[in-house]
């Protein structure tokens, strides 16, 4: 449901409620700085009917230095509103920013696949820096100005009503010239920062695909696709600034009108005896003075619109239930022994596109079990079940008897190591990463990691072992030599369920059969989940699973599906050429 301008403000001022003694701290200085700005053109009056005209120099004296001391506790007041309010403004942002981190970082997969990652970042930064000047300096000058108008209005009714009756009969007109442009202005704010997003995915997608964009030699697509972006973002823009720009110049023309018409009046009324020159000065000076708060209340419309549409943005992706989480009374398995099961598992990323169909199949503890077949037959989705990366829409995937969705999701999800095909180190230290996620490792513990997955040696061998930087995404390292850094960080957790999904596919054959004999040991005791492309790394296998179209179609051991001749057998054959049972 679409939030109404009223449950937007009234959600952002529960963030601002823990920080409730400030804000009102904050407030009584945003109103003391401004019933002290207030009060100068009142003491003008007293000037001309009292010392220029009353020549009483005493009077003069105590107004000159009245002057100053007023000035004084206005910037004694007014530091404390902007100090306050800027506290308290930057640690609601900091506060939404953290919880839009963490709600996003914990959304679906499916959510997140179907997002472009730069406009993920852009409502953690250009959207959040937009509601920041909002909950900063916006609230600060609508306060001060709103007092500053009000005080300046009591004075104005005080002098003379009636001219203050007729100069406030234009007011409307400038109201409605602000109601009818302030939707437009939404509108245009929405598209300003979904441009902008926009800008931010483009940036992100080229920066980090540099080696494609430089082997396909499209610098020039990107740059044009860039300039493309930047171009809509600047119309978006401009549009914004047009509809500002009028709506200022037509308000300030209202007020002009109003103030050249009370001087008429005005002028007459002394000229009658029914006003004192002073009178006059003070009431056209607090006119004047009144432009100033009105204008900035006008300018405020804009920046309120853009930031209830960057708000809207926000709440839009908070109010985004995560689709994956632990349901209440989860069961905590505090150590799995390791048995999986899939009971008619159905899953489909888009609705009636299945990837899955009917997927039974169970796993012993400490079994190793390996799924191949051709690409895009549904292995790595299968898998991606296990440690809940995604729900099926039909059937169960059991871990030890329960339903996965039952189980504590962090707990199951920390008893169980993933090595991805394409893996993504993290930039920081080759030992921070293989102890990624498991705080308690020490170096003895990352050295054993490292062993398994065959790239110790290597390590030691530079000037900081352990402590040498990756770089961004690991790209101070070979693929091998990520993908033996990923079979570490997987290792050191002593998962009880082992998932690798193309593991060995970045390694030439001499250092794959060495990890091969490594992981060997370290599979045992473990159930081992393996996915090949490359059937010499799954002859091991206790047993193996073939999958073609989403359907388990084949199940059994190497020999015994190469006995069969069948799909696994036409599969060993197109790579080995021939069915003689041996990948040697």
């Amino acid at each position: 449901m679409k939030n109404t301008t009223r449950s937007l403000y009234l959600r952002l001022l529960a963030y601002a409620r823990p920080y409730g003694r400030r804000i009102g701290a904050a407030v009584a200085c945003m109103v003391l700085a401004s019933l002290f700005g207030v009060v100068p053109p009142w003491l003008l009056k007293n000037v001309v009917d009292d010392v220029l005209i009353g020549r009483h120099t005493g009077t003069l004296n105590l107004l000159s230095v009245g002057i100053v001391l007023l000035y004084f506790g206005k910037a004694v007041f007014a530091y404390g509103q902007r100090y306050l309010m800027t506290w308290v403004g930057q640690r609601v942002i900091l506060d939404i920013r953290v919880l839009l981190y963490d709600h996003i970082q914990r959304m679906s997969l499916s959510y997140i696949h179907g997002k472009r990652v730069g406009e993920l970042l852009s409502r953690i930064t250009n959207d959040v820096n937009v509601l920041q000047d909002m909950v900063t300096s916006v609230v600060v000058d609508l306060v001060v100005q709103g007092v500053t108008f009000l005080g300046m209005l009591g004075f104005l009714l005080y002098i003379n009503w009636r001219l203050t009756l007729v100069a406030f009969a234009i007011l409307p007109v400038a109201a409605l010239v602000i109601e009818r442009t302030s939707k437009y202005l939404r509108k245009v704010g929405h598209e300003v920062q979904e441009q902008l997003a926009r800008v931010a995915a483009i940036a992100q997608e080229a920066l980090s695909s540099l080696r494609i964009v430089h082997s396909f030699v499209t610098e020039e697509e990107e740059l044009r696709r860039f300039r493309l972006q930047n171009q809509a973002n600047f119309s978006a823009l401009m549009r914004g600034t047009q509809v500002f720009a009028v709506l200022d110049g037509a308000v300030e023309v209202v007020l002009v009108t109003a103030l050249a018409f009370i001087l008429w009046l005005g002028g007459r009324d002394v000229i009658s005896g029914e006003l004192t020159p002073g009178e006059l000065i003070a009431f056209l000076g607090y006119l004047g003075f009144m432009v100033q708060p009105i204008r900035i209340l006008t300018r405020l419309v804009s920046r309120i619109q853009q930031a209830l549409a960057a708000t809207e943005r926000i709440f839009e992706i908070l109010d985004k239930p995560a689709e994956i989480a632990s349901p209440p009374g989860a069961i905590v398995p505090e150590r799995l022994r390791g048995e999986v099961r899939f009971e008619n598992v159905h899953f489909a990323y888009e609705s009636g596109q299945w990837i899955l169909r009917g997927i039974d199949f169970h796993v012993n503890p400490g079994e190793m079990i390996a799924l191949v077949g051709p690409t895009g037959g549904g292995k790595t989705t299968l898998s991606d079940l296990i440690p809940r990366f995604y729900d099926p829409q039909r059937g169960r995937v059991l871990v030890d008897g329960e339903d996965v969705r039952r189980l504590h999701l962090p707990s199951l999800r920390r008893q169980i190591g993933i090595v991805p095909q394409d893996p993504v180190l993290l930039k920081g230290s080759i030992a921070f990463n293989i102890g990624y996620g498991c705080p308690e490792a020490d170096s003895e513990r990352l050295c054993a990691a490292a062993r398994i997955a065959g790239i110790h040696e290597f390590i030691v061998s530079l000037p900081q072992g352990y402590d040498t930087e990756v770089g961004e995404r690991g790209v101070l390292l070979s693929g091998g030599q990520r993908q033996r850094i990923a079979i570490a960080r997987a290792v050191v957790r002593d998962p009880r369920i082992l998932i690798l999904d193309e593991a060995t596919s970045s390694l030439d054959s001499e250092v794959e059969h060495l990890i091969q004999e490594a992981l060997s040991g370290a599979m045992k005791g473990r159930t081992s989940l393996v996915i090949a492309h490359r059937l010499s790394t799954v002859v091991r296998a206790d047993r193996i699973l073939v999958l073609v179209d989403g359907r388990i179609v084949e199940e059994g051991s190497h020999e015994t599906l190469l006995r069969r001749d069948g799909a696994y057998a036409k599969l060993f054959a197109l790579q080995f050429g021939g069915g003689n049972g041996s990948a040697s």
